[in-house]
């Protein structure tokens, strides 16, 4: 059988943030480039998603979008963009996009395929006439996981045919290098920790609905019982927004005395490190949709302990490859904790049980080639 050739791809992300939608956006548009595809990078001038895209030799194009779903003269110039480079499929990642993305197709370029790769949880039902003309437009929706797969169809009125379930990829030989140790990642961390030390770790921007505040009221509580406990917090508040969680943070460090303990890192370009570094990973987010973090401390081979909420109980299959508790509740985290330090071979069981899983599932190669398929059946 004759192998498709890749084709113009644009991807458009009009954001001015930097989470975990832009920077998988900016992996997926560097993965995919890197496999032959001519890739184009459409969103806002000045973000840092035009920054990391560059950085990565992407072909940048920028666009205001001042009237959003109704703005013409947007439209008009996102057309005049995807003819220029010769774009076959437009990938719209995020959902604040599709109005605008649909009003070009509409008016400009009616045979260009749109598809909407998911990253978000859709939350209210979508079932209305202006959301059920803008999905229908659309002719494929990815989704992350089958549960938000299975929550799109009862929450919009999606034809089941467009709907695929992609899971969003890591570069997980990253993650999963050995030759990475445990006191090597500690040293680049610059972490000095007592030869008896368990650390805990949350890699995340700093935000409240990512749970650092909740670990620091729970290390203070559990060190009475386990006074070996160290925790590694890692990452900075959300770009071009306050302060105030992470400065509220710090000072209930140190209220609680936990100074020498909790040991705080910014953001880093390689979480490799920061998860080789930990023996148990935490996930206590409010409502993940997804988990990058996640996947990638099962790839890394570490527990995980993650809060039964959002995406984090489709990713961990509790008791196998990886444990819940629930949601900011210190006596269920706190067990759980509990167990994985007295129940004998549990934390190396989970770790590697959660590794294999990972590596089967969660591969941006496995990603790019689901999206492929999806791309030259519309395209």
């Amino acid at each position: 059988m004759e192998t498709q050739a890749p084709f113009p791809l644009t991807i458009l992300c009009l954001s001015d943030s930097w989470g975990g939608l832009e920077l998988n956006t900016a992996r997926f548009a560097g993965w995919m480039r890197a496999r032959g595809w001519p890739v184009q990078v459409i969103t806002r001038a000045g973000s840092p998603l035009a920054a990391r895209a560059t950085e990565l030799g992407i072909t940048v194009l920028t666009l205001d979008n001042r009237w959003k779903a109704l703005d013409v003269p947007a439209a008009s110039r996102l057309a005049a963009a995807l003819q220029g480079f010769g774009t076959r499929a437009l990938l719209i990642s995020r959902n604040g996009d599709l109005g605008l993305a649909v009003l070009c197709q509409k008016l400009f370029l009616p045979k260009l395929p749109l598809i909407y790769q998911q990253h978000m949880q859709l939350g209210l039902a979508k079932r209305g006439l202006v959301h059920t003309l803008r999905y229908r437009a659309l002719a494929a929706w990815l989704a992350p996981l089958p549960g938000l797969a299975q929550q799109v169809l009862e929450k919009t009125r999606l034809a089941p045919e467009k709907l695929h379930v992609v899971p969003l990829g890591v570069e997980l030989e990253r993650f999963a290098d050995e030759r990475l140790t445990t006191a090597e990642a500690r040293h680049r961390l610059q972490l000095a920790l007592p030869p008896a030390a368990v650390l805990l770790g949350l890699i995340g921007r700093l935000d409240d609905g990512k749970g650092q505040d909740f670990m620091v009221e729970a290390l203070a509580a559990l060190r009475q019982q386990f006074p070996q406990l160290h925790l590694l917090l890692v990452g900075e508040p959300t770009r071009n927004e306050s302060t105030a969680y992470a400065d509220a943070l710090q000072t209930r460090i140190q209220e609680l005395g936990l100074t020498d303990v909790v040991h705080l890192r910014g953001f880093t370009p390689q979480p490799e490190v920061a998860y080789r570094a930990l023996d148990i990973s935490i996930t206590a987010s409010v409502n993940e949709t997804y988990g990058m973090v996640t996947i990638e401390a099962m790839a890394a081979g570490r527990p995980v302990l993650g809060a039964a909420a959002g995406g984090t109980r489709e990713l961990l299959d509790d008791n196998r490859t990886g444990l819940l508790f629930a949601l900011r509740d210190q006596a269920s985290f706190g067990a759980t904790v509990g167990r994985l330090l007295q129940e004998p071979g549990l934390m190396e069981r989970l770790g590697r049980q959660g590794q294999q899983e990972a590596l089967a599932t969660y591969s941006h190669h496995r990603q790019c080639e689901l999206t492929e398929q999806i791309l030259w059946s519309v395209g």
